[in-house]
C-alpha cells in the first residue's frame, strides 16, 4: 500500500483520502513545469493603459489538483496566486488540508466543483493539469478513482476548450498525458489556436520506450522544442536531469 503521505523539503502531501496518490511522473512534471515558465515574459495592462512585463505567472490554475501536489511545488517556486478545482470530494478535503499545513497558504484557492460548469473570476498565465488518462480503457470498482483516472469526468476536448476561456492571450497550458493520447491533444490544441511550445518524451528507463508525455502550450507560433528524459539510467538510478529537476522538492535528492 502506499505511504499516508509524501513528504518533501519544503512541505508535506497527506494523500489517504485522495482518489490518486503522489507519483513519480506528477512530481516530475510538476518541477519541469516550474522551471520551464520561468523563461516566458507574461504582459499586464492596468486600468491606466500602461504595459508592465514580468518573468513569472502572477496567476495560476491547476484543473484537478487532487492533493494539490502541483499548486504546492509551483507556491515553492513562484509568489503566483494559485487557484486549483477539483471535482472529488475526498479529494479536494485532503487537498484543502495539505494547503492549510503549507507556508504558503495564504495565495492558494482551492474550489470543489465542475470544472464544466464553474465560472472563473479571472483568466490565467499558467492552466496547468494532470487529467483523466485511460480512455476507455479497463476501469477500477472505485467510482472516484474512475473519475481521477478516466476521461468520465473530464475529455481531452473539454479540457481545451475551458483552457482556451480562461488563459490569458500570452499564458500558456501545460499538460501531462500518457505518451499515446500526445497526438490527439496537439491536434486539439491547435483548433484553438494553442501551438505546441515544448514536449518532453518521458521514459520509465533508458531502456524503456516513452510512456508520458509533458506538453507545453502558448497562442504564440514556434517551432516545437522536442527533448526526452529519462527516469532512470541504465543501472536503476536517477538520472542527472531528473535529480536537476527535483533535487529541490525531494528530500534525499
Amino acid at each position: 500500500m502506499p505511504n499516508n503521505y509524501f513528504q518533501f523539503k519544503q512541505f508535506t502531501v497527506q494523500q489517504e483520502k485522495a482518489a490518486l496518490k503522489v507519483s513519480t511522473d506528477s512530481c516530475l512534471f510538476g518541477a519541469w513545469i516550474a522551471g520551464e515558465v520561468r523563461s516566458k515574459k507574461y504582459e499586464v495592462r492596468s486600468g491606466s493603459n500602461t504595459l508592465t512585463t514580468h518573468h513569472s505567472p502572477l496567476t495560476i490554475l491547476d484543473i484537478g489538483a487532487g492533493t494539490g501536489l502541483l499548486m504546492l511545488m509551483l507556491a515553492q517556486k513562484y509568489d503566483a496566486l494559485i487557484d486549483g478545482i477539483e471535482i472529488d470530494e475526498p479529494s479536494y478535503q485532503q487537498a484543502e488540508e495539505n494547503i492549510e499545513a503549507s507556508i504558503w497558504k495564504e495565495r492558494l484557492q482551492l474550489f470543489h466543483a465542475d470544472v464544466k460548469q464553474f465560472s472563473f473570476s479571472k483568466k490565467y498565465d499558467l492552466i496547468i493539469s494532470n487529467p483523466p488518462f485511460y480512455e476507455g480503457d479497463l476501469k477500477s470498482g472505485t467510482a472516484n478513482r474512475n473519475v481521477a483516472m478516466h476521461d468520465e469526468g473530464l475529455k481531452l476536448d473539454e479540457l481545451i476548450r475551458i483552457v482556451n476561456d480562461n488563459l490569458t492571450d500570452d499564458g500558456s497550458f501545460a499538460v501531462l498525458l500518457p505518451y499515446v493520447r500526445t497526438e490527439r491533444m496537439i491536434e486539439l490544441a491547435e483548433g484553438y489556436n494553442l501551438h505546441l511550445r515544448t514536449h518532453i518524451q518521458v521514459k520509465q528507463t533508458v531502456k524503456h520506450g516513452y510512456f508520458r508525455s509533458m506538453l507545453l502550450f502558448s497562442k504564440t507560433t514556434t517551432e516545437p522544442v522536442v527533448e526526452e528524459l529519462a527516469v532512470k539510467d541504465e543501472n536503476n538510478e536517477y538520472t542527472t536531469q531528473f535529480v536537476n529537476l527535483l533535487k529541490d522538492y525531494y528530500l534525499y535528492l
